[in-house]
């Protein structure tokens, strides 16, 4: 008996040097490539603006207290992370139930292929393509043949929206596909046998199933719109200020990398909070439904 828990013994310490040396890359990577820029940034929101641009070390919350001068950027950027959000998954949800549930297989991996096509050409390339579009030569000029004049889309709100959807629209039907995919399609078929509406069915188990999809793909685009600068500069024309777009001109033109470092950290904190808040909802949800399911 001694000898067989000395030998579990040794295979599990085996196991956990092979975990460990595993992990190390990717831990080693974490801390280098992730936590000590976050600790630069920190070091350098506490500084001050050298007279010829740049940082110098310092410790003061100047930089903290000039926050409210960049508001109307955290107010464009949370309002259009959570509604740029909420309409790509109006969009994707319909889209990826139709591929999971509805195509066939013959067409299923073709129709894949055509929703990820956007990503083989650089966002910056479509996001100029949709600068013509939505410009006086694309559908304001189409408009116009047919009698209605004066549509301005470029440079407003609604070019935003739109740009923000196509670019960000794949990641968000593809977790969402993912979970509706490995959807049992015995489950459908068994509360049609029971009577249930084809809309009860989609309710009470398609939707249920499908969030664990629809939670990553929100996060997923959410996060990446927290710190999106190319489609509000190029599509917003400088109207529509995110916070992505303060930092570029913070760091870039007007080199005060102290406030620019503020801001990123602010940034930081209200994703977290907003990220946090986000899913403490859906974990409560979730463990709600599964307790009045049991």
């Amino acid at each position: 008996m001694a000898a067989t828990v000395t030998v579990m013994a040794n295979e599990n310490n085996r196991s956990g040097l092979l975990t460990g040396a595993l992990l190390a890359p990717a831990t080693a990577w974490f801390l280098i490539m992730l936590i000590m820029p976050l600790i630069v940034v920190a070091i350098f929101s506490f500084g001050e603006r050298s007279p010829v641009g740049g940082y110098v070390a310092s410790f003061t919350f100047d930089q903290y207290a000039n926050l409210p001068s960049r508001f109307a950027a955290f107010r464009n950027t949370l309002t259009f992370a959570p509604f740029g959000t909420l309409a790509s998954l109006l969009i994707a949800y319909p889209l990826a139930y139709f591929l999971a549930v509805k195509v066939s297989a013959r067409w299923k991996l073709l129709l894949l292929v055509l929703v990820i096509v956007p990503f083989w050409t650089s966002l910056l390339i479509r996001t100029y393509a949709w600068i013509f579009i939505l410009g006086g030569k694309g559908i304001p000029a189409m408009l116009a043949f047919i009698g209605i004049d004066d549509v301005r889309l470029i440079n407003t709100p609604f070019a935003v929206m739109v740009g923000i959807i196509y670019g960000y629209l794949p990641l968000m039907v593809f977790p969402i596909y993912v979970s509706l995919d490995k959807l049992d399609k015995r489950l459908l078929e068994a509360s049609s046998d029971l009577g249930g509406t084809p809309f009860r069915s989609f309710l009470q188990i398609t939707l249920p199933l499908s969030m664990p999809g629809m939670a990553t793909g929100c996060m997923l685009v959410f996060i990446l719109l927290m710190g999106e600068f190319l489609i509000p500069a190029f599509l917003g024309g400088g109207k529509i200020f995110f916070v992505g777009n303060a930092l570029v001109d913070l760091f870039l033109q007007s080199r005060n990398w102290p406030f620019g470092s503020a801001v990123a950290i602010m940034l930081v904190i209200v994703m977290l909070i907003t990220v946090t808040l986000y899913m403490r909802l859906t974990v409560g949800k979730s463990t709600g439904r599964d307790e009045s399911l049991m």
